[in-house]
């Protein structure tokens, strides 16, 4: 195996880079699960976990992927045959759909070009369709990963009330959890599902439903078999801090940790810095003349962005040369974006500099890759970066203000 220098910049949209501060926490001895200071440190984390959600509700940790929250969130509020109403943005939101009908409910699709999120029009026009109320639950991926397109949740839940709908509202937050701003509650969101790799910039192992009283009240009545994923049983338990099961013990001294920092650096501080992180990889993708996935501008999403290449090109080649020349990943096209477009993760753990490093890295593959692009699309990104963030106009105006 050839010696690489320096480190490798991992740019994929999750897993993303693991705090030193937080493999520092995960780096002690496992403590007894069933004694009393693990008790204190899972109630906590529970906790402490309600602001990043914002919710006042219960948040359920569970040992899994996100794909375990996604059977969690079905599985304790439906029953067999129950009609649900999914999106489809992406791949991940298809894979969520495809999981609903293998434990046998009726999952319909609402077709999308993956290139836009859910349309809350399109919702309430179905909704009101819906006279009987067949339909019981709505779910949608907040930020998909697979096209770097941001659904407009309060959007979704406006339209949800204008038809009068009961129908329960269902949110996939993995990869805009602690990075984009979310609202459990004040969206009216019932179920949230979460993972740890990605905002909240843990090694994946851990997963999460966030859930609101209309869920727990759907949970009654649900006749869909579960066992492991039974809310009622871990609720239960966690009341005196512990789990029904052996639980990541030392994943949760990482999550104690990046919950600290998240409170240290501030979520709307966090915010901001993804959003203008996101902005000048937007400028950059301009700037070399690439196109931008994602085609509304207020579905852009802040912790990701996927371009297409150029007709003829190859985004896996692309990758390669990137990964082979430069040390640096960058994630691939997913289902019929396979080949097509290329992925630069810019969540988590991330500053001015290390998007720096990764602009440079990507306009130096296209480079030696062949890909037709103007130089200096980095440049774009810098002088953005160098004014705060704001645009050279605004910065200009500020100073004759001054």
């Amino acid at each position: 195996m050839t010696f690489r220098s320096g480190r490798h910049f991992l740019q994929i949209p999750g897993p993303t880079n693991v705090p030193d501060r937080v493999l520092r926490a995960m780096d002690q001895p496992t403590i007894d699960h069933r004694g009393p200071e693990f008790a204190r440190l899972t109630l906590s984390i529970l906790e402490d976990l309600k602001s990043v959600f914002k919710t006042t509700g219960d948040v359920i940790i569970f040992p899994s992927s996100g794909t375990g929250a996604w059977e969690a969130s079905l599985v304790n509020t439906l029953s067999p045959g129950d009609k649900v109403l999914m999106f489809e943005t992406g791949q991940f939101a298809m894979q969520w759909h495809r999981m609903a009908k293998n434990l046998g409910l009726n999952a319909e699709v609402v077709p999308n070009d993956w290139r836009h999120g859910a349309d809350p029009a399109q919702l309430e026009k179905l909704l009101k369709e819906d006279r009987q109320h067949q339909i019981k639950a709505v779910a949608v991926v907040h930020n998909e990963t697979s096209t770097g397109v941001t659904s407009r949740i309060p959007e979704i839940r406006k339209a949800i009330d204008r038809a009068g709908h009961p129908a329960l509202l269902m949110v996939d937050t993995i990869s805009s959890l602690a990075s984009i701003d979310y609202r459990h509650d004040e969206w009216g969101v019932d179920v949230t599902v979460a993972g740890s790799q990605k905002g909240l910039m843990l090694p994946p192992g851990i997963a999460f439903n966030a859930i609101g009283p209309k869920a727990r009240a759907a949970a009654k009545s649900s006749r869909t078999p579960k066992s492991y994923w039974n809310w009622e049983d871990i609720l239960a338990t966690n009341k005196s801090g512990f789990f029904p099961y052996t639980p990541a013990t030392n994943i949760l001294y990482g999550l104690r940790e990046a919950l600290r920092m998240l409170h240290e650096e501030g979520l709307e501080t966090v915010f901001a810095r993804h959003a203008r992180l996101a902005e000048a990889t937007r400028r950059t993708a301009r700037a070399w003349g690439l196109e931008i996935l994602c085609l509304n501008p207020e579905e852009y999403s802040n912790t990701l962005t996927a371009l297409l290449m150029p007709e003829g090109h190859d985004a896996d080649n692309l990758r390669q040369v990137i990964l082979e020349r430069y040390n640096m990943s960058l994630g691939t096209g997913l289902g019929k974006l396979q080949g097509r477009v290329f992925r630069i993760g810019h969540l988590g753990d991330f500053n001015e500099l290390m998007l720096a490093g990764t602009l440079c890295g990507v306009e130096m593959g296209l480079a030696a890759a062949g890909v037709p692009h103007k130089q200096g699309g980095v440049l774009a990104a810098l002088d953005y970066l160098a004014a705060g963030g704001k645009t050279q106009t605004s910065v200009q105006a500020a100073a004759k203000t001054a």
